[in-house]
């Protein structure tokens, strides 16, 4: 199958798949790390372009925290789709591969996969999570879950397992010290991290006029 109609037609499947998702996760979520993974692949070599544009699209295709803690289902839903395609059974194995090791997870977790394709896709999904769109998720999924937005008395902890990232219930200002602020020193590409350092800065304004508003 020519690479345009594979592209097309996961499109198609991913924006029906995201009807009525939560907005931190839709397909606008989707679409945009579609669209950085682009860019930063622009500026690498030897890539892939066709494997990063699928896993970019099929990273989120059932996340685990809507499918209580699965992280099996996304895998193989982006298996079967793209084998129901008869996409090549290598790159196959590659995007899924991507999409097993492309979370955050508590940020202690180890890769057990790498490649150039990973870590742009993986850079492209973690600019989603910060700078404006960023701190609009994070409420967003905050509301959503019903956690409070800010509560002084519990302080973050930088120091959780996979499980307590998982399942923490923490006020959405920890999610900040707790993942978003970490992101900038996570990413693998260079064009990542020339991104992420503006957006790392506006969060930091962000939380200065918070703490203002809050004292």
């Amino acid at each position: 199958m020519k690479s345009s109609f594979i592209i097309d037609n996961t499109i198609k499947y991913v924006q029906k798949a995201f009807n009525n998702a939560e907005g931190g996760h839709d397909w606008w979520h989707t679409h945009r790390v579609y669209l950085n993974a682009r860019k930063i692949a622009e500026n690498e070599s030897d890539v892939d372009l066709e494997v990063v544009l699928l896993a970019a699209l099929l990273h989120d295709i059932a996340d685990s925290k809507f499918h209580d803690g699965n992280e099996e289902i996304g895998p193989e839903t982006a298996r079967k789709f793209l084998a129901s395609e008869g996409f090549d059974n290598q790159k196959l194995e590659h995007v899924v591969s991507i999409i097993e090791n492309i979370s955050f997870k508590g940020g202690n977790s180890k890769r057990t996969f790498n490649s150039k394709e990973l870590d742009i896709v993986q850079d492209a999904d973690r600019l989603d999570a910060i700078g404006a769109i960023g701190i609009a998720r994070v409420f967003n999924y905050g509301g959503f879950k019903g956690n409070e937005i800010y509560n002084p008395d519990i302080k973050p902890n930088l120091e959780m397992t996979k499980e307590e990232y998982k399942k923490g219930k923490q006020p959405s200002v920890n999610h900040f010290y707790e993942k978003l602020l970490l992101l900038r020193d996570l990413m693998n590409t260079n064009a990542g991290r020339e991104l992420a350092q503006e957006r790392h800065d506006f969060m930091l304004k962000y939380l200065e006029q918070f703490y203002r508003e809050v004292n």
